[in-house]
């Protein structure tokens, strides 16, 4: 049973002026084309299908917005770094990821996703600064937990906290095995709270 039962999509943007009005609370969630974003999205919600996954990475080309409850969304942000597409496209998402960052006062976190045998990538540390100067909140899935053994996926897991140092919560999640998924909706619940402390920019 889906924790958002009335969880659905409500639109995709492609520019500043086709995001959804600013109001309520949402938390995004982001990571390289080929992390697993879709699949742990779609675990994390309990809804197959919910984000449309595709074996050929970067399918995400838009900002998705679903509603998980009243006043209550998640964004799907467009993978970047590995996607075969044009440059001009590829500056594009990052211009539209930016402006959508420093524009949405209803964020209250982000949802980051990258894939365990690759590790904090740089592209992962230019939306990790990015969030740092709108002061929005990360949490870290190391996905893909399960292509590793468990002592090699410990392993990973403590030298992703060192190199992110105790600002951000990093936890290993497997959306195959259905491992950290617990974890993972008790941050986003969190994140989702009304807890007033949201500062204006």
């Amino acid at each position: 049973m889906s924790q958002y039962p009335d969880a659905k999509f409500l639109t995709s943007a492609n520019a500043p002026a086709q995001f959804l009005p600013d109001e309520g609370r949402e938390v995004a969630v982001a990571g390289r084309s080929n992390a697993g974003k879709s699949s742990a999205i779609n675990v994390i919600v309990n809804r197959r299908q919910f984000a449309r996954t595709s074996k050929t990475p970067g399918r995400t080309q838009l900002i998705n917005f679903f509603a998980l409850a009243e006043g209550l969304r998640l964004v799907d942000l467009p993978g970047y770094g590995f996607a075969k597409v044009a440059e001009s496209m590829r500056a594009h998402w990052g211009q539209l990821i930016q402006q959508y960052f420093e524009s949405r006062e209803s964020l209250r976190g982000l949802l980051l996703v990258a894939d365990i045998r690759r590790g904090i990538t740089d592209f992962d540390r230019q939306l990790l600064s990015l969030c740092a100067s709108v002061e929005v909140p990360v949490h870290v899935l190391l996905t893909k937990s399960d292509k590793l053994k468990r002592g090699q996926a410990a392993t990973a897991l403590l030298e992703a906290r060192r190199a992110l140092g105790d600002g951000i919560a990093v936890q290993l999640f497997s959306s195959l095995k259905r491992s950290g998924v617990d974890e993972a909706r008790a941050v986003l619940a969190g994140f989702l709270q009304e807890d007033g402390q949201k500062k204006p920019r």
